[in-house]
């Protein structure tokens, strides 16, 4: 499998970084005994991506906002359910930081967005930018970036379980378009991020109030047509709604993933196609990397052969 149509990649890193970290088919330790799982499994996973796709742009965006993101200031509770990294997380989580870079690729990590709004505002603006009209792949299992889907061309992939998902996809999944996502979120809540959304309304509920009136703020608007639908409950769905507006509009905007981003320090937001573009792996770089955070021999080994292989067709 070859990139020859001017597919550009964006990668959410943190699903293959801590993929990688629980799970039990991957275990590595350094010379000291301390635990490399990590920073092992998502260079191997950068390493096969790039050999069996050979993409010509990438990036991947990681996530640094924990607990310091605008999301928190919106909400308190917004993914309360979430720990800092301890320490030796954190020494991996900057490994996995630089092996980008040594890999010939872009990364972008920020205090104040999350990977989705990275994402989400390179994603526009290589549509905007790139000559032609090629297709962006969002390598990913998280299903909150399908509300990037713009055109049929796009797609999620779930690289490890190789699941591509395109607009009809979403569609056919969850019952509404890429662009009423964020409001289907806003209705029924994402227990994974702490949203709450509007108590009592669930997929088939959010799905026919979307169907009948397009977006949370046609509900809104038409409140009195909500008792009217065939629901079950539908008198009572219009009460809840009206009584839990507010947290229905927080839980839409705590979803809702940025697209525009503009921050002068923030390097994606400024982001250009050659930003994007790969490099050749610096082997020398990868040889000191590994001997900084004293993989064994016999990993360093195998990582090494892996990259020079690459590099060498």
């Amino acid at each position: 499998m070859t990139d020859q149509n001017g597919t550009y990649y964006l990668v959410d890193g943190s699903i293959y970084i801590f993929q990688s970290h629980f799970s039990p088919h991957v275990e590595c330790f350094d010379a000291e005994g301390k635990d490399l799982s990590a920073v092992y499994g998502f260079t191997q996973f950068l390493l096969q991506f790039l050999r069996r796709v050979k993409p010509d742009r990438i990036a991947v965006a990681l996530d640094e906002s924990l607990f310091s993101g605008f999301r928190h200031d919106l909400c308190a509770s917004y993914k309360s359910n979430r720990e800092l990294p301890d320490e030796n997380l954190a020494m991996q989580l900057k490994g996995c930081r630089e092996i980008c870079s040594i890999l010939g690729m872009a990364s972008y990590a920020s205090k104040k967005y999350e990977a989705d709004d990275i994402i989400g505002t390179l994603s526009v603006r290589m549509s905007e930018l790139l000559p032609g009209d090629p297709a962006l792949c969002i390598v990913t299992r998280d299903k909150d970036l399908a509300q990037l889907l713009r055109t049929d061309k796009d797609y999620m992939w779930d690289y490890s379980g190789n699941r591509r998902r395109y607009r009809a996809d979403i569609e056919e999944e969850f019952g509404v378009s890429p662009e009423q996502f964020a409001d289907y979120l806003g209705l029924v809540g994402d227990a994974v991020d702490c949203i709450t959304g509007v108590p009592g309304v669930g997929p088939v509920k959010a799905k026919e109030l979307l169907r009948n009136f397009a977006s949370m703020d046609g509900i809104y608007e038409n409140l009195d047509a909500v008792a009217g639908l065939s629901l079950r409950g539908a008198a009572g769905l219009a009460l809840k709604l009206e009584a839990h507006q507010a947290e229905a509009r927080l839980s839409r905007e705590l979803a809702t993933i940025i697209c525009d981003a503009n921050d002068q320090h923030e390097g994606f937001a400024h982001a250009v196609p050659s930003s994007l573009e790969v490099a050749d792996i610096d082997i020398s770089s990868f040889e000191k990397f590994l001997s900084n955070y004293k993989f064994t021999k016999n990993d360093s080994a195998h990582l090494l052969f892996v990259a020079e292989r690459f590099s060498n067709e």
